[in-house]
């Protein structure tokens, strides 16, 4: 009975022990677009222009189906008014672009189970979620140039008459999850699609979030240049005009064609190739 207990709780776990551990390094190149309220619609989920995007990662692979993922990717975002079928966002006039450099930790879970090292498991897709950071710097357009808006204070961050509107950070915290698929072509090369949504505690991704100051005012302690990027609607503004929507915060997206290389669990401790995982005994 002692040995018949033994062999049930080997085949128990054998789906952990037997399947390798092993790391892998990788690209990813694609496509990247943000959510927020440069949207060319009124829909909450919208999405502005598909610009690219590309990234690195690390892979460690605990089984078939745990991964632990760092990443790295950078980008760019933009939105302008201007494409938009609203004509209330049209006339507002406002635009971005914005290069932006992500890093993140996810863990993967691959639905099918995945394992490339022996060849059993071929194609899985899979699902992720974590958390990570983003540094980005809206800029606009203005005779000709690009001018970083994060210092020039457009919704009157830093006067005295609005002490509750600070001056954003450049950087944010991020969520992403999504999905993707992986597909073995042979046990060291790994080719796939992945594509992902990512919240953010930022509603600046666009220098865009809450109500305008008055021009008179802009005029006056930031000048004229500020003062149209922060209403180049050509119609004046009174404080507290709507010029965002604070109560949601900015998203982004990235998302394309992945290769990754398998780095080890292909050798055991003498330096020869593993076998194939050993199934349990019958009876």
């Amino acid at each position: 009975m002692k040995n018949l207990f033994n062999i049930i709780a080997l085949c128990l776990l054998l789906p952990t022990i037997s399947n390798s551990q092993y790391l892998e390094i990788g690209a990813i190149g694609g496509f990247s677009t943000y959510s927020g309220d440069l949207n060319p619609t009124t829909q909450k989920m919208s999405h502005g222009d598909f610009r690219y995007s590309v990234g690195g990662f690390l892979r460690y692979n605990f089984n078939d189906y745990f991964t632990a993922k760092l990443g790295v990717a950078a980008g760019r975002l933009s939105a302008r008014d201007y494409d938009s079928d609203d004509l209330g966002r049209k006339a507002r006039n406002l635009q971005f672009k914005s290069v932006f450099v992500e890093s993140a930790l996810t863990l993967e879970y691959n639905i099918l189970g995945y394992d490339p090292i022996f060849m059993t498991k071929r194609i899985s897709p899979y699902i992720f979620a974590g958390i990570g950071m983003v540094n980005f710097n809206p800029k606009a357009l203005h005779n000709g140039e690009w001018v970083e808006l994060q210092p020039l204070h457009t919704e009157g961050q830093g006067l005295a008459e609005f002490p509750e509107r600070k001056p954003y950070k450049k950087v944010a915290i991020a969520f992403p999850f999504g999905l993707g698929l992986k597909v073995a072509l042979t046990d060291r090369i790994n080719i796939g699609f992945e594509a992902g949504l990512r919240k953010t505690t930022t509603d600046y991704l666009d220098d865009v979030s809450t109500t305008y100051v008055a021009d008179d005012i802009m005029n006056e302690r930031y000048g004229s240049v500020v003062a149209h990027l922060a209403n180049p609607s050509g119609t004046l503004k009174e404080t507290g005009a709507t010029r965002g929507n604070a109560e949601y915060k900015d998203w982004y997206a990235i998302g394309g064609l992945t290769i990754s290389y398998n780095l080890s669990g292909f050798t055991n401790s003498y330096g020869k190739r593993r076998k194939r995982p050993m199934g349990c005994p019958t009876f």
